[in-house]
């Protein structure tokens, strides 16, 4: 008999150029520890996953394992090389799931070490029930239509939100959309843009504004100042 099985798909392959370093912003530390490691020990630490497959650029891998020996991942079952974009990246973790019965699939951008155990299983939990799930946040500030060099319109924030990760999908449906298109060759910024284009209803989770994706050095102080209150108030 086959247990389903929930599988996080971190991806993590990213050169970090705009982060200005040499070194991948995934590997500075915060707090005693590589951003990926927080990141990844939020889904090590959520009943709701099963394995987690880490997708890095293949030059970082057996760096990445080094560092990895210490903190005892029992989850992460496959690392995967990264491809030339986020969904080639994406699509190679999804080809590596170790299990062979995957249920529910959780795409979870490696730069966002903030994301909550509940965010996480809640989002999970809505794809399960809808299929598809995505983590959203609202937009504060007034957005402005603009052409010619001229605001044109004004938009209705109440009706808009940002798309965070995880990304929730029952595996054969994330598997379709990647079949139905051709997402390695597109700009896909993620993959509830793959879903949408099949038809699929997608249903949002409200999530918090401090799920942050650390892209500059401004991200990178922000999310060491958000992380150490967590640690504080979950001590």
């Amino acid at each position: 008999m086959l247990f389903l099985m929930n599988v996080a798909i971190i991806v993590a392959a990213g050169s970090g150029t705009r982060f200005g370093s040499i070194v991948p912003k995934q590997f500075h530390e915060i707090l005693g520890k590589p951003l990926l490691i927080h990141t990844l020990e939020r889904f090590e630490f959520c009943a709701a996953i099963d394995e987690i497959v880490l997708v890095l650029s293949a030059e970082e891998i057996e760096n990445f394992r080094n560092i990895a020996e210490k903190y005892k991942l029992k989850k992460l079952s496959v690392i995967a090389s990264g491809g030339e974009t986020r969904a080639a990246s994406v699509l190679n973790g999804l080809n590596s799931i170790a299990s062979e019965s995957p249920e529910i699939v959780a795409v979870h951008d490696g730069a966002r070490p903030l994301v909550t155990i509940e965010e996480i299983t809640k989002t999970i939990e809505t794809a399960r029930d809808a299929g598809a799930a995505c983590l959203v946040a609202p937009v504060t500030d007034t957005i402005k239509e603009v052409s010619g060099g001229k605001i044109v319109g004004t938009i209705d924030r109440a009706k808009l939100r940002r798309a965070l990760t995880p990304q929730c999908f029952r595996y054969e449906i994330l598997k379709r959309a990647f079949t139905s298109a051709n997402a390695v060759g597109e700009t896909v910024t993620d993959e509830c843009l793959l879903v949408e284009k099949l038809g699929y209803e997608i249903r949002v989770v409200e999530g918090s504004a401090k799920n942050v994706k650390v892209t500059t050095p401004e991200d990178f102080i922000l999310a060491e100042s958000l992380l150490r209150h967590f640690e504080i108030e979950n001590v």
